[in-house]
């Protein structure tokens, strides 16, 4: 099993691991796009992620890990199989982080038809792709900017339905495909369809340090991880064990914690005054802050989350207004200030 870099050894960068930690605890807040300058350990922290995540329970033998206590989304197989009298077991799992290459192919993403299966033995079988893989975890996608649009449209489908639809080759399949979706990218090679980028619950910009200190802390940890890799996850084991027993806490606390009409009015008084278009700022302001709050360890949204998660949540939702010359983080931190002051 390749080594992966610590979580709590990433230097700075704080805004995208607390986004990566919201989507962690609670994923309806719909998965994290992190767009900025090459080299900035986008890629590392989303891997760093997939290894500090606690692990979760699966059906023995299902292809798409099914929730043993979620019986109402059991896929086609696991329905069967109960339907015949097998009593399923489970298993822990460690919980999926895919990588969807640039260079896919549908069939690849979606699945297909067997065709060993289908030429040895003659049967029509499906074969699983990486949306199956992904089920229960995440899909992860660098230079999602890149991304073929055929692939991008099918991406939108299934984000917003939970469920894989594949129709092709004689084959009629349908399984679950409720996944967090992160993507990262350079902003100069190309911007991101707005379709897809508003499927992105949090939007984190990702810049290249700019003191000396910073830059000499990121160059020694790295060029210590590559000298030995083993012996520096070990020093920093503790530190991430701390971080995952946090993040078990925060998914078991999240349900309790309480939204007051106050946060409610506060978010979308906040919405309308940027000028977000539709409703789905304020559900991912108000999700990602109830998170935040669970990884707090606080009873109720306040406005100190509202704060902290606004520019990530709103800053891809705004319209461009050709009239202001200033970036739409200012324009979220602008806001957020009028409101609930310095």
């Amino acid at each position: 099993m390749r080594v992966v870099f610590p979580f709590t050894a990433i230097v700075g960068q704080e805004e995208m691991k607390l986004a990566l930690l919201i989507a962690a605890v609670d994923p309806s807040v719909g998965g994290v796009l992190a767009f900025g300058d090459r080299g900035t350990g986008k890629s590392t922290a989303v891997r760093a992620l997939a290894a500090l995540l606690p692990k979760m329970k699966a059906i023995v033998g299902c292809p798409y890990g099914c929730d043993p206590a979620n019986e109402a989304n059991y896929c086609y197989s696991c329905r069967e199989r109960v339907a015949n009298g097998e009593t399923l077991k489970s298993k822990q799992v460690q919980v999926p982080v895919v990588d969807l290459p640039l260079g896919a192919t549908e069939d690849r993403v979606v699945g297909a038809l067997d065709l060993e299966r289908a030429l040895a033995k003659g049967e029509k079988a499906f074969e699983p792709g990486l949306l199956a893989r992904a089920h229960r975890g995440f899909l992860y996608i660098d230079e999602v900017n890149l991304l073929e649009d055929h692939l991008v449209d099918l991406l939108l489908d299934v984000a917003a339905s939970g469920e894989n639809v594949v129709e092709r080759e004689g084959l009629s399949i349908r399984h679950p495909a409720r996944f967090v979706l992160i993507g990262s990218g350079n902003p100069e090679e190309g911007e991101l369809r707005p379709q897809l980028l508003d499927r992105f619950g949090l939007s984190v910009e990702v810049r290249t340090p700019g003191d000396i200190k910073t830059r000499i802390e990121v160059v020694r940890r790295r060029d210590a991880f590559e000298h030995d890799p083993e012996g520096y996850v070990a020093h920093w084991k503790k530190q991430d064990e701390k971080v995952r027993k946090k993040l078990s806490t925060a998914r078991e606390r999240l349900p309790e914690v309480k939204v007051p009409d106050a946060a409610l009015e506060r978010a979308a008084t906040l919405c309308m005054s940027l000028g977000t278009d539709g409703l789905r700022g304020e559900l991912t302001l108000i999700r990602a802050a109830r998170a935040l709050a669970a990884l707090d360890g606080a009873g109720e949204v306040t406005d100190d989350q509202l704060k902290r998660v606004a520019p990530s949540a709103l800053r891809h939702r705004l319209r461009r207004n050709p009239l202001d010359e200033v970036g739409s983080t200012v324009r979220v931190e602008r806001a957020v200030t009028e409101m609930f002051g310095e």
